[in-house]
């Protein structure tokens, strides 16, 4: 989702290609592009780059006019290492539990989310944008990982900050092309 909306605010001219996880897993021809068969992958001419973060990081990078990275680069560094490495990692924890251990994984799990989303309402408190006065790369990546944490009980947008973020965000006109583009279901106070 990120590097989907990530494209779309850029305004740039891409071909979405939507893979499945089996597909990604057991295609050769998408194998030999990404060998560890997961998504997203972008192909950018001769370049093939993996990992999200990675993909949103080069984007800001080869398209500087799109201001996907604020100028001063640390803080959407700090943010977008914390969504990719602790936010989303517990996420997956949380979604897939029986890919990390028992019964306790999930639970675990969504006890860190719950404060991980909590620490991101508090930094969200009086600021429209997480690295900075502009959208950045980091935003689009917390928007896709709150929709991810829709799941939660309670849902990872029931904090009125990181609510309201998700908001402003899905009101991007790339994140509203990406939404579509990819058909998902917005909850009932967001359509």
């Amino acid at each position: 989702m990120a590097p989907h909306a990530a494209l779309a605010e850029l305004g740039l001219d891409y071909e979405l290609v939507e893979i499945g996880r089996d597909e990604a897993q057991s295609s050769p021809e998408y194998r030999a592009l990404n060998p560890l068969g997961v998504v997203p992958t972008l192909v950018d001419g001769d370049r093939v780059l993996t990992e999200s973060a990675a993909i949103l990081l080069y984007l800001a990078d080869r398209y500087p006019e799109g201001r996907l990275a604020p100028d001063d680069r640390a803080e959407l560094y700090r943010w977008l290492v914390f969504l990719t490495n602790t936010v989303q990692t517990a996420l997956l924890r949380a979604i897939y539990p029986e890919r990390y251990g028992d019964g306790t994984v999930r639970e675990v799990a969504e006890q860190e989310l719950h404060r991980h989303f909590d620490l991101l309402d508090g930094t969200l408190a009086g600021r429209d944008w997480l690295a900075g006065d502009e959208r950045s790369a980091a935003d689009l990546y917390l928007f896709m990982l709150t929709r991810w944490g829709r799941r939660l009980d309670p849902a990872a947008w029931d904090r009125p900050n990181v609510r309201a973020h998700w908001l402003r965000t899905l009101a991007l006109p790339g994140v509203r092309r990406m939404v579509e583009e990819q058909g998902l279901e917005l909850p009932a106070w967001a359509a």
